[in-house]
């Protein structure tokens, strides 16, 4: 009805600019709308790789625990302590970011301590089953690393797109919250286990 009015007003020229004008604010709002959606899959997908490479970590540490069990029969609490935080873990996944990470960086620390205990055992350190775990679980530690990397940039691009105008606008009207970085607490926690051979 107003397109009408203002069509025998002021002519089609400004009816046609008007039209114009709509459809492309339309194409745009569709456009900003998708890309969000693309951008909030690639944060699922780059949390997707992360909880691979943490399950496979999970799945090496009861071997791991089993080997050193066998050798290290005055290290119980260690042992003890690697398998609850293992255990914790495995409870915190699906509870959101913020809570994996601080489960993950429990962990992280246990394997640590249990490292340094297998420095006191020189045989230990010689067994090829350890050695071949050993090798499993450094190469996990790196590709988490390498996940929570390109997760964290995702997270960050994906909150940049949510808070930059004019595409804000969208994201409040659609409610897209913010994505939380995987980021681990403990400084010990921040490195890989490291052993010395």
């Amino acid at each position: 009805m107003m397109l009408a009015i203002l069509a025998q007003s002021t002519g089609p020229v400004l009816l046609i600019i008007v039209v114009a004008a709509i459809v492309v604010a339309v194409l745009w709002a569709v456009a900003a709308y998708n890309g969000l959606i693309r951008m909030r899959n690639q944060v699922r997908n780059a949390w997707s790789q992360i909880d691979v490479q943490l399950r496979r970590r999970w799945d090496l540490i009861p071997n791991l625990v089993q080997t050193v069990k066998g050798y290290t029969k005055h290290e119980r609490e260690t042992l003890e302590k690697v398998t609850e935080a293992r255990t914790q873990a495995q409870q915190a996944a699906g509870q959101g970011v913020a809570k994996q990470a601080e489960a993950e960086s429990g962990l992280s620390g246990a394997l640590s301590r249990l490292m340094v205990v297998v420095e006191s055992y020189p045989d230990l350190k010689a067994n090829q089953n350890y050695l071949a775990l050993q090798e499993e679980l450094t190469s996990t530690e790196n590709k988490i690393g390498f996940a929570r990397q390109f997760y964290n940039d995702q997270v960050m691009k994906f909150n940049s797109m949510i808070e930059v105008f004019p595409r804000n606008i969208i994201a409040n009207m659609f409610n897209f919250d913010r994505a939380d970085f995987f980021e681990l607490e403990e400084t010990a926690a921040r490195e890989a286990p490291k052993v010395e051979f």
